[in-house]
This record gives structure tokens, C-alpha cells and sequence, in this order.
């Protein structure tokens, strides 16, 4: 069922960011009246389509004009993208016929410079407006948390663990950069690839010397900067044994059968000898020290919610919203920047961190969350009008560097050239895509 709900998250996603992606090229196109002959969710490859405007016999019946309309609106069957094919363009229909043919009017080929590079920069346009229209409603909807940097520490895992940091560290800053949002460390590390991390361990600051050679694990490795929650409670849960306990609010349990518990992941390892039974917590309420019994459940848990320390929310009106919006998704998309920059650059070995629609999906939670959705959807829209801006022949990026040359050099490509450049574009886009495979493979089996 996991795997499910994960999957039809992804194929929405998906189809609602190729479709908001090709509208921009669509609608610039419609703008300037260049003829758009094709408009496809997914790919109709070999010819085959799940649905056609133009070949439904029931729908050509109701609506005759639909089989001569200009525009053919489909959905194919090969799930990994869609396109808006134009008239008179050198795209991935690779339609030699058509360039063949004398020039019209209504052609993409025809049309002034700064005309087609709109018509190229409508996608990534279109993507960056959709991202900051789901931030503006998330923002305005829900405000906007995060756990505080400066009053948490951290739980390390192994990749931490060999740089340096250690379980209860609470990190200063990265150089000169001091981190407020705890959430975003791990990804701030990354991105900024310091040369030094100062944290405070005990009452001692302490100076690490990061090595840029793992720099690339950090893309991989969930988990670096984990939350040691100190243990106090915060609610009992619902059904929680304990919940006719002398256990209250602000009570922080220090000590499970002798065992100092100073974090509430501590207490996982202590308490699975317990299950089904009952556990000795010493718990400090105020100035006193007491002495309780507790129900350890048959999973080893005891049934509380601890307090997370430092979460910070700030709410905003409409009017708040937008310009935050605005700022949130510039923020993402300079991150991005950055981790791309990262990933093609080998010796950080980021490139291994690069994944295909299987890590898109774990991304997505195994229950449907409407927030989480729209938050992921949002990141997933700045990442993919990030890649089209890349200039490989293929992508958006790259028909526009062409395009500027021709606008400063006044010099417009051959097609015979523009097909070559296509093809290896294609040909790198295959590659990428099985790195991508091969990378998300290679971590389900590990």
C-alpha cells in the first residue's frame, strides 16, 4: 500500500509539472501565432497514444472541428515526460519532414529571435510562477515552521560520525554562516562546502576541518543531523498505557532503569528489553526527583510525545504571502544552483547522488498529506526549470544559448546543425537518465 500511495504521488506530480512546464511554451507560442501541432502528456512513442483529440472517434463525432484543429491534445503512453510539439522547431519529435518543407508563416523557424526565445523560456518561466503560487498558498495557509538551529543539538550518523561531529554537538556555524534553520544543516553542508564547522560540545567550542572529499556522501546520506530531543514530556499519546501515570507536561525523564537517558532516542535501545512490561524512570519535575513505574509497551515504546525545543512559526496574510512566496522560491532555486554545481563538478563524487523517479518517490510520505504534496511539488517544479535552463543541447537551456548567440551575432544556425546538436543533446539526456536508474538501483540494494 506504501508503494502505492508513493507511486500515484509521483505520477500526479509529474503529470501536473509537465503539463504546467509545456503550457508555458504553449501559451507563448498561441501568443505570437506560431502553430502548435502537438500538446502531450507523456510520450507517444512508436506513434501509440492513450488519447488523441484529433483520433477519438466519440469526441470527433460530438465535436467535428476537433479532427482539423490545429492542435492535437493527447496523452501518450510512455510515462517519462511530455512535449509541445511547434511548428517549425528542432525539438525531440526530430521531424525532418516538416524542416524539409518551405518555410511558413505559422512556423516556430519564421518567427523573430526574441520571439522564439520567449517561446523557449516560456516552460521554466511557468515553472518558477508555479512554485511561488504554491508557496503563496502554503504560506498564507499554514505560516511557515522550522525547529530552531540554536537551541537543538544533533544525533550524528556514520557519515557525521567521520567528519568530525559527535552525538549532543550543537554546530555554530559553517565558516562564517551561522545556520538558523535545523532542518536545513544537512543542506547547508552541502551546498556551502565550508572549510571549517565550529560546534559547541559540552562547554568547549570545538573547531572541525571538513574534507571536501566526502562532501558528495552528504547528498546521499539522510540522516547526517539528526534532533536529540531531550527527554520531557510533552503529551501522552492517545492509548498510551501510561496515560493514568503520574506523568505530566514539562516532567523529563533522566534515567531508565539506572541507565542515564539524556535524549529521547536513547531511551529506544533501553527500553526493548522491556516490552510488555514495566521500566524504573527517575523523572525531574521543577527542583524534586522522583521515582515512577512505567507501562512499556509491546513494541518497547512507552507512549510519549517529548517536546522538540525551538520551533518557530510565524504566520502571514495574503498580502504577507506573496512576497515571501517570492523569496522562498528564489532561495530554493539558488540552492539548487549550488547542488548542481556540486553534481557537476566529479571530485565531490555528488554526481552519485543524482536520482530517477524512484527517489523522487521516497521523497513523498506513505500517507496522503496535502501540505506535504504541494511542499514537495513546489521543490520538484524550481528543480525542473532549473535542469531546462542547463545548456545541453536537448533541454530548454540549450535552444536558448543558441538562440542568444544568434540575437548578439546576428548569425542563425543551420537546421542540418541544429538536428546534430539535438541529437547529442538526446543522446546526453539517455545517459543522464540511466546514471539516474543506475544510482537509484544501486541504493535500493544497499
Amino acid at each position: 500500500m506504501m508503494v502505492l500511495m508513493k507511486t500515484l504521488q509521483v505520477i500526479l506530480a509529474l503529470s501536473i509539472l509537465i503539463v504546467v512546464h509545456e503550457f508555458g511554451h504553449y501559451l507563448f507560442a498561441k501568443l505570437f501565432r506560431i502553430r502548435v501541432d502537438k500538446f502531450y502528456l507523456f510520450f507517444d512513442a512508436g506513434g501509440f497514444r492513450l488519447f488523441s483529440t484529433k483520433h477519438n472517434k466519440l469526441l470527433t463525432r460530438i465535436f467535428p472541428k476537433l479532427k482539423t484543429a490545429a492542435t492535437d491534445y493527447g496523452i501518450g503512453w510512455l510515462p517519462l515526460g511530455g512535449y509541445c510539439k511547434i511548428s517549425g522547431m528542432v525539438d525531440e519529435s526530430m521531424d525532418k519532414d516538416q524542416l524539409a518543407q518551405a518555410p511558413k508563416d505559422y512556423e516556430f523557424r519564421t518567427h523573430p529571435a526574441w520571439q522564439r526565445l520567449l517561446v523557449l523560456f516560456g516552460g521554466v518561466l511557468f515553472n518558477f510562477i508555479f512554485a511561488i503560487l504554491v508557496y503563496i498558498g502554503l504560506l498564507s495557509h499554514n505560516g511557515q515552521s522550522y525547529i530552531s538551529n540554536e537551541e537543538n543539538r544533533i544525533v550524528t550518523n556514520a557519515l557525521s560520525e567521520e567528519m568530525g561531529f559527535r552525538t549532543g554537538d550543537k554546530v555554530l556555524c559553517f565558516d562564517d554562516y551561522v545556520p538558523e534553520n535545523f532542518g536545513m544543516l544537512q543542506a547547508d553542508l552541502a551546498r556551502r562546502s565550508p572549510v571549517t564547522a565550529k560546534v559547541l560540545r559540552g562547554d568547549d567550542t570545538v573547531t572541525l576541518y571538513i574534507d571536501h572529499a566526502l562532501i558528495g556522501q552528504v547528498l546521499s546520506s539522510p540522516g547526517m543531523f539528526g534532533l536529540a530531543v531531550p527527554f520531557v514530556v510533552d503529551t501522552l499519546l492517545p492509548g498510551s498505557l501510561n496515560a493514568g501515570s503520574d506523568l505530566r507536561r514539562d516532567d523529563r525523564i533522566v534515567a531508565l532503569d539506572g541507565h542515564d537517558v539524556e535524549y529521547s532516542f536513547q531511551s529506544v535501545e533501553i527500553l526493548q528489553a522491556y516490552k510488555d512490561s514495566t521500566v524504573t524512570a527517575s523523572v525531574v519535575r521543577g527542583g524534586d526527583s522522583l521515582k515512577m513505574m512505567l507501562q512499556v509497551d509491546s513494541a518497547g515504546l512507552l507512549g510519549i510525545y517529548p517536546q522538540i525545543p525551538g520551533i518557530k512559526t510565524r504566520e502571514y496574510t495574503l498580502a504577507e504571502a506573496v512576497p515571501a512566496g517570492v523569496k522562498l522560491t528564489f532561495e530554493n532555486i539558488g540552492g539548487y544552483v549550488r547542488d548542481l554545481k556540486l553534481v557537476f563538478t566529479p571530485s565531490t563524487g555528488a554526481y552519485k547522488s543524482v536520482g530517477s523517479f524512484i527517489a523522487i518517490g521516497q521523497a513523498f510520505p506513505s500517507a496522503w498529506n496535502w501540505t506535504a504534496f504541494f511542499s514537495i511539488l513546489a521543490l520538484l517544479s524550481i528543480m525542473l526549470g532549473v535542469m531546462n535552463l542547463i545548456p545541453i543541447p536537448g533541454l530548454d537551456g540549450g535552444h536558448i544559448v543558441i538562440t542568444l548567440f544568434e540575437m548578439f551575432t546576428g548569425h542563425k544556425p543551420s537546421e542540418r546543425f541544429l538536428m546534430i546538436t539535438q541529437t547529442i543533446g538526446m543522446i546526453l539526456l539517455i545517459m543522464l537518465m540511466f546514471l539516474a536508474f543506475g544510482n537509484d538501483i544501486t541504493r535500493l540494494i544497499k
